[in-house]
């Protein structure tokens, strides 16, 4: 579908979804961002939903100022995939000690290595760029300092909530390693401690939703966001590149005789600010809840515990601002699905998936999600479809 235009707001408001099938929170929030007088331009992705505080599966696009709770709490927070040379043929009909292999490689949850991770021991990653990113770490905001320490260990570690790592079949057979996750709890008391900032500051005191305070250019409060914002965004990326070549190591050693190959590993934010340029303009483009998808760009969409994910190529559909959804999209909270669903209801939906089928995760649940073919349908002009794929196994925190 190309998209519908909500009138009524200083800037309007370019919807790929349905604009009254998204829930009445989510409404408001959008036309709450349309009031800051900094707003060139708002996006709206077909898994659109309510997000503390701002609205997730929304791309805002500003000049000369950035909101960080528009970015979220999980600054950087992505997904990586990559392609093996295993089929379908090679995976064992019993995959539990698969999955108990890669969870004991991967802490999740509130877990965390022991010990630092060396990534010039992993296989495809080396030393390279690493001592210069822990050497930034002196210039972060003095309230993070003291979790120098905690940030280095959880490198390489999963977290909780919609976080996962999975073992995906194509429909050619092909098996692919994913994962999602981002920048832990560094990057969540990087984020807190700068919306705090950007709360108490002069010209947000008379903004609709004090959730939406931004940083403007030229201060040094914007400056500081900024450079903490790109040092968590490059933890995240470095998180999952652990994690990945972790899971690597996983398959080689579950595989040995196979002698598995990898391809070229895809990965993609959806949860970032990047400087971009529309209309002629040069502007702060803040992704919640959503990945770019310029002409040609490689990206992830997954769906949820027993669904399709899908590769994707994009479209550069700049009505969009090159962007697209970052997966299904809850429907409901996860309060709401925890009384609505049962640990029956979670094996019945994730059957064929080795995965946990207990309580802890039943707000997991496909149910609680929209339905991933629909959202696809709703974006085929922001991007096509490389690869469709299954989970078989679902590692969760």
């Amino acid at each position: 579908m190309s998209y519908t235009e909500v009138p009524g707001t200083r800037v309007p408001i370019r919807m790929w979804t349905d604009p009254a099938a998204v829930e009445s929170q989510a409404m408001e929030q959008l036309r709450n961002i349309t009031t800051l007088p900094w707003l060139h331009g708002l996006a709206v992705m077909p898994d659109v939903h309510y997000g503390r505080g701002a609205t997730v599966g929304s791309v805002i696009a500003m000049r000369d100022a950035v909101c960080p709770a528009a970015v979220g709490v999980d600054i950087g927070c992505g997904m990586s995939a990559v392609k093996t040379s295993l089929t379908a043929a090679d995976l064992p009909d019993d995959l539990s000690r698969v999955r108990s292999e890669i969870e004991r490689a991967i802490p999740v949850g509130m877990g965390m290595h022991g010990e630092e991770v060396d990534p010039s021991r992993l296989y495809g990653l080396g030393s390279a760029g690493w001592a210069d990113f822990w050497g930034r770490f002196d210039d972060v905001a003095d309230a993070v300092k003291f979790r120098r320490d905690r940030a280095a260990k959880q490198m390489g570690s999963l977290g909780g909530g919609n976080h996962f790592v999975e073992l995906c079949v194509d429909t050619s057979d092909s098996v692919w390693l994913m994962l999602h996750s981002g920048s832990r709890n560094i990057g969540k008391e990087l984020a807190d401690h700068h919306m705090s900032v950007a709360r108490s500051l002069p010209h947000n005191q008379g903004i609709v939703d004090r959730d939406l305070a931004v940083f403007v250019s030229d201060t040094p409060e914007m400056a500081a966001y900024r450079s903490d914002l790109y040092w968590a965004q490059e933890y995240a990326a470095r998180n999952r590149a652990i994690m990945m070549a972790l899971y690597q190591e996983v398959i080689r050693r579950e595989f040995r005789k196979a002698r598995v190959t990898f391809e070229e590993t895809i990965s993609c934010h959806h949860n970032y600010v990047s400087e971009e340029t529309y209309d002629g303009v040069d502007l702060l483009v803040t992704r919640k809840g959503a990945i770019r998808a310029g002409a040609g760009d490689l990206g992830i969409i997954p769906g949820s515990m027993g669904t399709r994910s899908y590769i994707v190529r994009g479209l550069g559909n700049e009505a969009a601002f090159n962007s697209a959804s970052h997966g299904a999209g809850r429907r409901m909270s996860r309060n709401a699905a925890k009384k609505r669903f049962t640990v029956a209801d979670l094996a019945a939906q994730t059957e064929g998936v080795e995965c946990r089928k207990d309580s802890g995760v039943v707000d997991e649940i496909p149910g609680a999600y929209k339905k991933i073919e629909h959202v696809m349908r709703q974006q085929q002009d922001l991007v096509e479809v490389v690869a469709e794929l299954r989970q078989v196994v679902c590692v969760k925190g």
